[in-house]
């Protein structure tokens, strides 16, 4: 059985995007004893657990609330987070460019708190299959409950392996049986030659690296190895728009760089591909010494501490559980939907 997100009215278990006064949000996990405290008043979840999506509600205050079950994408910028995560607008990318489609073999690496997993999934549908490779079980496991928060269940087309890409692709795939991969790392250069080997000709590796000094270095070493097409570079910039009545204007802010694609396509064993005019260029100069300038400390980025990491490790595991309550309520419901009414 596939993963399946929940429809219907609201029940005990679901989460649910509360927007109040002011265009505040909060998401809450029902339960029928809970409440949302805040300045406005109190909101009790079982005044909306039996009313349909998209509902509005009025709080002890008689401040209204708006009721929705949360996107995909609203779900990725709020969940708990043990790595950063893949933004939707990227994510959106990587399933065009990486061509993930229904019923796809696709690798992943690494999961970080299971954003892009849970796109891919979707991408794949019920006849897929992603691996997922994580080197750190903590990460794995925020990944696990965020994918089980959203979908209400571990789907059985996923599966996430602990360790490193490059030792245990071989192990879990044999040569020239994998559609897709992703790779989203520090070094993707250090995998590229255990992709190769397992993809299948036609095949697609897309990188999602975060500096113009491992993008280079990335598509230099995919050229070196004359196994892929020429490599293709992008980046995606998403700008919102101000609409109301003819004030119609560009937002403030903007949603800029957060990061490179890098694509290529894995050639037929032998190929040899036609010669690609580009403008000479020196031998690359670089070693690890310039990729370790652009680590995510050297650069300003906040490496998450231990305490903090096992905090939502337990928020991930507790919205988790109210997943799974949710799905058995609905069980129980099919069972006595199901049942003999002689019986």
């Amino acid at each position: 059985m596939s993963a399946q997100r929940p429809s219907g009215p609201f029940r005990e278990g679901d989460r649910v995007q509360l927007t109040g006064p002011k265009g505040r949000m909060h998401t809450v996990t029902l339960r029928e004893d809970g409440e949302l405290h805040t300045h406005h008043g109190v909101l009790r979840h079982r005044d909306l657990i039996g009313l349909p999506d998209g509902s509005v509600v009025a709080n002890s205050s008689g401040n209204e609330y708006l009721a929705l079950r949360p996107l995909l994408r609203d779900f990725v910028m709020s969940m708990p987070r043990g790595a950063a995560i893949v933004y939707p607008k990227d994510a959106a990318q990587i399933l065009t460019q990486a061509d993930i489609f229904p019923g796809a073999t696709v690798v992943e690496a690494g999961v970080g708190s299971g954003a892009l997993s849970l796109s891919l999934l979707r991408a794949i549908g019920p006849a897929g299959r992603l691996v997922s490779f994580e080197r750190r079980d903590d990460f794995a496991e925020v990944a696990r409950a965020n994918v089980e928060t959203f979908l209400g269940e571990l789907p059985e087309t996923w599966n996430i392996v602990v360790g490193d890409l490059q030792e245990q692709l071989s192990t879990e795939f044999a040569a020239g049986t994998v559609d897709r991969v992703v790779l989203d790392m520090l070094a993707p250069w250090e995998c590229i030659d255990a992709v190769a080997e397992a993809l299948a000709p036609g095949g697609v590796v897309l990188c999602y690296i975060a500096t113009a000094t491992q993008l280079s270095r990335v598509a230099e070493y995919v050229r070196a190895t004359g196994l892929f097409t020429e490599p293709e570079a992008s980046e995606t910039m998403v700008r919102g728009w101000h609409v109301e009545g003819l004030a119609v204007r560009p937002d403030h802010r903007m949603v800029a760089h957060t990061g490179f694609l890098i694509t290529a396509r894995r050639l037929a064993p032998g190929a040899i591909p036609p010669d690609v005019k580009r403008r000479a260029a020196k031998k690359p100069t670089y070693g690890d010494e310039d990729v370790e300038l652009w680590t995510p400390g050297a650069v300003g980025d906040r490496e998450i501490t231990d305490k903090n990491l096992r905090k939502r490790v337990r928020e991930a595991q507790r919205a988790a559980g109210g997943a799974r309550l949710a799905a058995s309520g609905d069980a129980d419901e099919d069972a006595a939907g199901s049942a003999d009414p002689s019986a």
